[in-house]
């Protein structure tokens, strides 16, 4: 059900909802989040290959002002024990203490702390808490109304992307096989509460 949503020609249909908030939504407004579909997805370098796994959501503030995008916050919390990436082995090496020290640090959290409009999306400031230490990062995001959502708003996905070296989190192991960037991809899916 998630890849179907967002399969490219989807994604090139979508709309950025700045534009298009009216009256109603002049001030800001609280989303609650669908747990099931929501996820971070990251992209890593084995060698040469590029590899991919998730982190499912497992709490989320969204509080959205489409018409002053700066009034707007957002906090993830994701589960760390809970993630996956690729196969059996590559899971759990990344939830192993040389890495994410998922026994000691189930969870994980951003909590933005500035959203600027950048044409049509937004550049987000704020604090990112992976393995028990806070960096602070700099994400850009957007607004996606799928094709089958209501035109009202009240159903929206909100797309964030960012990257990360995973060093200066101290999940240092394995360097000799898995590159130290990181590229993050979220999907929250929103529904106005």
């Amino acid at each position: 059900m998630y890849t179907k949503v967002f399969r490219p020609s989807f994604v090139v249909a979508a709309v950025w909802l700045c534009s298009l908030a009216s009256s109603v939504l002049a001030e800001p407004q609280r989303y609650s989040v669908d747990q099931n579909a929501s996820r971070v997805s990251f992209f890593f370098e084995i060698g040469d290959q590029r590899s991919k796994g998730f982190f499912p959501v497992s709490n989320a503030d969204v509080i959205l002002d489409l018409d002053m995008l700066s009034k707007s916050s957002v906090t993830v919390d994701l589960s760390v024990e809970h993630a996956r990436a690729g196969d059996l082995f590559s899971t759990s090496a990344m939830k192993s203490q040389e890495v994410l020290d998922a026994a000691r640090f189930p969870s994980a959290k951003f909590v933005s702390r500035q959203v600027v409009q950048r044409g049509q999306g937004a550049d987000i400031r704020g604090d990112l808490t992976l393995r028990g230490v806070t960096r602070p990062v700099k994400v850009s995001a957007r607004l996606i109304r799928t094709p089958d959502a209501p035109k009202d708003n009240s159903k929206l996905v909100l797309e964030i992307s960012g990257r990360l070296k995973r060093s200066d989190f101290g999940a240092t192991g394995y360097a000799n096989f898995v590159g130290d960037d990181i590229s993050l991809k979220f999907f929250i899916w929103l529904t106005r509460a």
